[in-house]
């Protein structure tokens, strides 16, 4: 298996719960408006309820709420008839709801306490992936049944250990997203992951449920309410390294932070969120942006670790860029970007067309995959369609193929059948302008360049 080195103990998120104010790292007054903001939206709200959306101790929120009633801002209601503390409530003021739709005019963010981003810096060098060992016997676990040239997995194999960027480039249809999306599976153990970020005031929503997949029991119970050492509940702990995957949406905008002048909220970009894990970029070269401006993007951050994000009030910041960034293109890399750029590719790989041997294990999957008999006189007959019109033998044919012979048993009503007849009707279909006997030179005339060339 994989493996990772222990993280070390003095990361943020293993530190105790804040128990003071100055303990959280965050201004005084920005803590008191981010109460009443939470109030302002909620209602009134009793210390437990208060300490349980903030993740914050009720001994942080205790002198927050103090400063609140001395101000005027808030006020204490009871309800329910057990005379006890229990029963005390909070509720703004109409100054305190003045000053809180203000602050919310400002940043509308209104959840969990954010951590400091010099705590986020630490845990993320405290997790990083730089320090992940990937073996080959991790890679034969994780590919278990993947039809895969072995040079190609040793590759990409040790391509995990450098920490730098992967650039796997081939045919389309040659297997090139499919392998990408399996190296998340190298991602061993967890990280903890902030809610949010606080940076230079403002707040930077970070916590991500469809990137950041928490697969572990995590602590989510609410914070404690005595002065134990009860863990910090900023952060979410038990999450799954992320691996992110971008295509042809992708857009230099989405590599910035973003601010919504409507929603007066921050998105963090899909790589940030990525830290600690893999962004894979697929289909280079067909994104809204140019490959040249993109790479461009990335030539700081791919080279020296970090990235540098700036607030919409103009205040640039460094983050940390601890990711391992793995390419895939239909195009071979000297078409897409200069010496500079490709000097910073730890690994450029070529995933070639399949074997005749390959071609048959991939051909028995699909057969197994739409419930047919492997039949060897058919398997030679798409070989043999394959050498006389000139089609490479690439990974997703056969799973296309017989597909195409499962659509038409289901049409007529029976089981699936391989034979000759089948074979050239999915054949037509799928090729379009590559009917059967038709030479191969005539059908790459017809087609034009073809997507892929070797520089």
């Amino acid at each position: 298996m994989s493996q990772t080195l222990t993280a070390s103990a003095h990361a943020p998120a293993d530190a105790r719960a804040p128990r003071t104010v100055d303990e959280t790292g965050l201004p005084f007054l920005f803590l008191a408006e981010l109460l009443g903001k939470v109030l302002v939206q909620r209602g009134q709200l009793r210390l437990a309820e208060l300490a349980a959306h903030t993740k914050l101790n009720v001994s942080v929120i205790d002198p927050l709420i103090a400063f609140l009633r001395s101000e005027k801002l808030c006020e204490v209601a009871r309800i329910g008839n057990s005379g006890t503390d229990a029963d005390l409530c909070y509720i703004l003021t109409e100054a305190g709801r003045a000053r809180a739709q203000a602050a919310l005019g400002r940043n509308a963010y209104a959840g969990p306490a954010p951590v400091t981003l010099a705590a986020y810096v630490a845990q993320v060098k405290a997790h990083s992936v730089a320090n992940m060992q990937v073996t080959r016997g991790a890679m034969v676990a994780t590919f278990d049944g993947v039809v895969v040239n072995p040079v190609v997995l040793d590759q990409i194999g040790a391509g995990m250990n450098s920490g730098r960027a992967l650039f796997l480039h081939g045919a389309a249809g040659s297997g090139k997203t499919y392998l990408a999306e399996r190296l998340r599976d190298l991602l061993v153990g967890t990280i903890a992951v902030p809610h949010a970020l606080m940076v230079d005031g403002e707040v930077i929503p970070f916590f991500d449920s469809v990137q950041h997949c928490v697969t572990e029991a995590a602590v989510t119970e609410a914070p404690s309410l005595d002065r134990g050492s009860a863990p910090d509940m900023r952060w979410i702990r038990g999450v799954r390294r992320p691996a992110a995957l971008a295509g042809g949406e992708l857009t230099l905008d989405m590599l910035d932070l973003r601010f919504d002048p409507h929603t007066r909220l921050y998105q963090a970009p899909p790589h940030l969120k990525s830290n600690n894990g893999i962004f894979i970029i697929d289909d280079l070269g067909r994104q809204r942006c140019t490959p040249e401006a993109l790479m461009n993007r990335w030539i700081v951050p791919m080279d020296r670790n970090v990235d540098y994000l700036t607030l919409h009030t103009g205040h640039t910041f460094q983050v940390p860029f601890d990711v391992i960034v793995v390419f895939s293109s239909n195009f071979v890399p000297q078409r897409l970007s200069d010496g500079a750029f490709l000097r910073r590719l730890g690994y450029k790989i070529e995933v070639p067309a399949a074997s005749a041997d390959e071609y048959m294990r991939l051909f028995r999957q699909a057969c197994d995959g739409v419930g047919v008999a492997f039949d060897a006189a058919s398997f030679d007959y798409l070989l043999t369609c394959h050498r006389e019109r000139g089609v490479p033998l690439l990974a997703c044919y056969p799973r296309d193929l017989m597909r195409q012979l499962r659509d038409l048993a289901r049409y007529e009503d029976r089981a699936p059948e391989l034979s000759r007849r089948t074979l050239d009707w999915a054949w037509d279909n799928y090729f379009a302008a590559g009917a059967p006997g038709r030479p191969a030179s005539q059908e790459r005339r017809e087609r034009g360049t073809t997507e892929y060339e070797h520089a």
